[in-house]
């Protein structure tokens, strides 16, 4: 899949390989395909087993990975394709 770069005047979004996305806790929007071969976009985030632990339950190794809300209460492990940056042209100017 070739990287895609769309957005206003002010806002870019950049479609980039999901192994150069941020694993430090932070929610992001990640590019996944689903049991139907149905291509979804979501907010994600990456969760160690140090994190799941903290939240309570029994989990091991394979539970560690990338984390979506697939309605307001249930979540689901995926595997991710893509991750979404998304940087204002602001940002990405000096003064």
């Amino acid at each position: 899949m070739k990287p895609e770069e769309t957005g206003t005047e002010n806002h870019m979004r950049k479609e980039l390989p999901i192994e150069t996305a941020p694993k430090d806790g932070r929610k992001i929007t990640v590019i996944w395909i689903d049991d139907d071969d149905q291509r979804n976009e979501s907010i994600a985030q990456y969760r160690t087993l140090e994190q799941l632990r903290a939240g309570g339950g029994q989990w091991d190794e394979a539970d560690t990975g990338w984390w979506t809300f697939t309605d307001s209460k249930t979540q689901r492990k995926i595997e991710p394709t893509a991750w979404i940056r998304e940087t204002d042209d602001d940002e990405s100017q000096e003064d």
